[in-house]
């Protein structure tokens, strides 16, 4: 007895997935159909690249060679990390602070003191130096500085109008630097690069006046915050001629300093890329 249509449905066939050819019986092709999908788990599975990196795949070559190269450096540093924890402590510091617990608040103002000298005496021993480092130092210092400012001047141990034009030159001169990275950002300006600061675009150099003021606004902190503590320590009761005259030279210098970097032809240097070679 012949039957025509079982026939038909067992003759070779062939099958294709991607590249290969399958022949015989529908169990050869289920068996090559699930190599084929094992093969496009791998692919899955395979690291995709960076959003930046597929951008710049998906413009044209002609386009691409126009644009100027990218510049990469570590940024996972001994230094950098050190003030990444200056920065962290901050919000313990300002509790403290809030809470009245100044003793805490005195040894997390030293800690923040230790790591300031050893993340730059790290830098420069070790040559660990890195464009994102000058950043992350000024950036530690200014959330510091805020810190203790705004606190401080909430416990009452600040004058408001002092506390105004500390707090008022840093948010100036942080909007300053967002801008600072958007226009220096080599293209394409995409959301990921901008935050990537593996990518270094501008390096932030501090004027001699900056400096003094910084340590001389730090200074004037430490001795606010130490002067709640040392009346129970050592019988000191009246600080305030001291601190009076301190206050007013802070005020001083940072007002000058906030000048300094609207005229400084130094303050702030554009990475560039350095020329192709032929």
């Amino acid at each position: 007895m012949s039957y025509p249509g079982l026939r038909a449905m067992f003759r070779p066939c062939n099958l294709r997935a991607r590249q290969c050819a399958f022949t015989r019986t529908p169990k050869t092709a289920f068996r090559s159909f699930t190599s084929s999908a094992f093969l496009r788990n791998e692919e899955r599975d395979k690291p995709r690249p960076r959003l930046s990196e597929r951008i710049q795949q998906r413009i044209p070559e002609s386009i691409r060679n126009k644009l100027p190269d990218t510049i990469r450096e570590n940024i996972y540093t001994i230094p950098n990390a050190l003030t990444m924890s200056r920065i962290i402590a901050c919000p313990f510091l300002g509790w403290a602070i809030v809470e009245s617990n100044f003793t805490v608040a005195t040894a997390l103002l030293a800690y923040a003191g230790l790591t300031d000298l050893a993340d730059g005496w790290i830098a420069r021993r070790f040559k660990m130096n890195s464009v994102l480092g000058t950043i992350l130092d000024p950036a530690a210092d200014k959330t510091l500085m805020t810190t203790l400012t705004v606190t401080l001047a909430v416990q009452g141990c600040l004058p408001v109008p002092l506390a105004v034009i500390i707090v008022g030159r840093d948010v100036l001169l942080s909007l300053s630097a967002f801008w600072i990275r958007y226009t220096s950002l080599p293209a394409p300006k995409t959301f990921s690069r901008y935050w990537d600061f593996s990518i270094p675009s501008a390096e932030v150099n501090p004027t001699g006046i900056s400096k003094v003021n910084t340590a001389l606004q730090l200074l004037l902190m430490g001795s606010t915050t130490v002067a709640q503590i040392l009346p129970a320590i050592i019988g000191i009761i009246d600080m305030n001629v001291f601190l009076t005259g301190f206050q007013w030279l802070v005020g001083s210098t940072t007002i000058a300093s906030g000048l300094s970097y609207i005229f400084s032809s130094t303050a702030v240097r554009i990475i560039r890329p350095k020329d192709k070679q032929p």
